[in-house]
C-alpha cells in the first residue's frame, strides 16, 4: 500500500517540534512538503526531512498534486477558513485544535467533509494515547465502582504578550488552547455530555482568558476543572468513583510533561500503576489517520466528537459572563 503524502500549511514552532517529526516518523506516512516563505523556518524541518519541497504560499501547496493530506497548525482563527480550501481542493484534512472557535462552525465543516468525500478531523491526539483508551474501559467497565465525581488541571506559564495564545485577534485564551483537553478528556473516558456549567469564573488579560475555575453537573457526576496560562506547569485527570479512584498524572503531553501513567485505588486498599514511557501519541494520531484514509476504517476522532468538546466551551463562556 502507498503511504499517504502529507503537506504542512505553515511552519508553526509547534508543527517542527512535533507534528512533522512525527509525520516523518509514523508508518504509512509521508512528510512530502511545507508552506512558508520562510527559507529560516524551512531549514528547521529540512533538518530531519532532507528531501522536503517547500512551497512559498499556503495556495501553493494545495495545488500541490503529490499530497494526499493537509496538516494545519495555523493560529485558530484561521483554522476554518484554510481547512474548507484544502477540503475544497480535494485534500484530506487534519487541523490543529481548536479547529473552530465555536460549535456552530463545526456544520460547514462536516458538510465540506461529506461533500468531498475526504477525511477532516482535529489534531486531538490525547484520545490515540492507549492510557485514555485504558482509562475509558475501566471506568465504563465498572472499575471504580459508579463514577461520582472528575477533578482535572492544566496549567503552564506564558505572559509573553506577541504569543499567538494571548492574543484575541487571533483565537488565543487558556481555553481554546488546553481547556479543550481538561473537557474532551472527561467526555472521551465517561461516554457523557455535561447538561449544565453552573459555576464558571475567568481571569481576563488583554480580552483572553488566563485562569478558568468551571463546574459542570454531567448526567451521572460532577466535574471541577482548573485551567491557566500564568500558573506553575501542572496536569492531571481524576476519577473518583463509589470503589476507587482512576488518576491519569501525565494526561495531556505524556511523555514531555512526564511518564505517562495511570493509577488505579479501589476498596481492597491495592493500586495498580500502568505506564507508556515509549508511545508517542502524534505519531499514533498519525498512523491512524493514514489507516483510516487508506482503509476506510472509522477514525478515532470525528468532527462530531470535537463539535461537543467545543460545545461545552461554548457553555463555560457563556455562563462566566465573557463573550466567546
Amino acid at each position: 500500500m502507498k503511504p499517504v503524502r502529507w503537506g504542512i500549511l505553515g511552519a508553526a514552532n509547534f508543527a517542527q517540534k512535533h507534528m512533522a517529526p512525527a509525520i516523518h516518523a509514523a508508518k504509512g506516512a509521508d512528510l512530502v512538503a511545507l508552506a512558508t516563505s520562510s527559507a529560516n523556518k524551512a531549514a528547521g524541518f529540512q533538518a530531519f526531512a532532507p528531501r522536503l519541497k517547500v512551497h512559498d504560499s499556503y495556495d501553493a501547496l494545495l495545488e500541490d498534486p503529490e499530497i494526499d493530506v493537509v496538516y494545519i497548525p495555523l493560529p485558530n482563527h484561521l483554522h476554518v477558513e484554510w481547512s474548507l480550501k484544502a477540503l475544497a481542493a480535494g485534500k484530506h484534512v487534519l487541523c490543529e485544535k481548536p479547529m473552530t472557535l465555536r460549535a456552530n462552525e463545526f456544520d460547514q465543516l462536516i458538510a465540506a467533509r461529506d461533500q468531498s468525500g475526504k477525511l477532516a478531523a482535529e489534531a486531538y491526539m490525547i484520545v490515540h494515547h492507549p492510557q485514555f483508551h485504558r482509562a475509558r474501559a475501566l471506568v465504563q467497565g465498572g472499575a471504580i465502582g459508579k463514577l461520582v465525581h472528575v477533578d482535572a488541571t492544566f496549567s503552564f506559564f506564558n505572559d509573553d504578550a506577541s504569543n499567538i495564545r494571548n492574543r484575541p485577534e487571533a483565537g488565543g485564551g487558556g481555553l481554546r488552547d488546553i481547556g479543550v483537553y481538561t473537557f474532551g478528556a472527561a467526555r472521551f473516558v465517561t461516554g457523557q455530555e455535561p447538561d449544565a456549567i453552573p459555576y464558571a469564573k475567568l481571569r481576563l488579560d488583554n480580552e483572553v482568558d488566563v485562569f478558568a475555575q468551571v463546574a459542570a453537573e454531567f448526567p451521572d457526576f460532577t466535574y471541577a476543572a482548573t485551567v491557566s496560562m500564568r500558573m506553575f506547569p501542572r496536569q492531571g485527570i481524576t476519577f473518583h468513583g463509589e470503589k476507587g479512584v482512576l488518576t491519569l498524572t501525565c494526561p495531556f503531553n505524556a511523555n514531555v510533561f512526564d511518564v505517562s501513567e495511570l493509577r488505579l485505588e479501589n476498596d481492597d486498599l491495592t493500586v495498580v500503576t500502568e505506564r507508556w514511557p515509549a508511545v508517542n501519541q502524534y505519531t499514533l494520531q498519525v498512523e491512524n489517520f493514514c489507516n483510516s484514509v487508506q482503509t476506510g476504517a472509522d477514525y478515532p476522532c470525528p468532527l462530531e466528537f470535537s463539535r461537543g468538546t467545543q460545545h461545552m466551551m461554548d457553555m463555560v463562556f457563556a455562563a462566566s459572563g465573557q463573550p466567546a
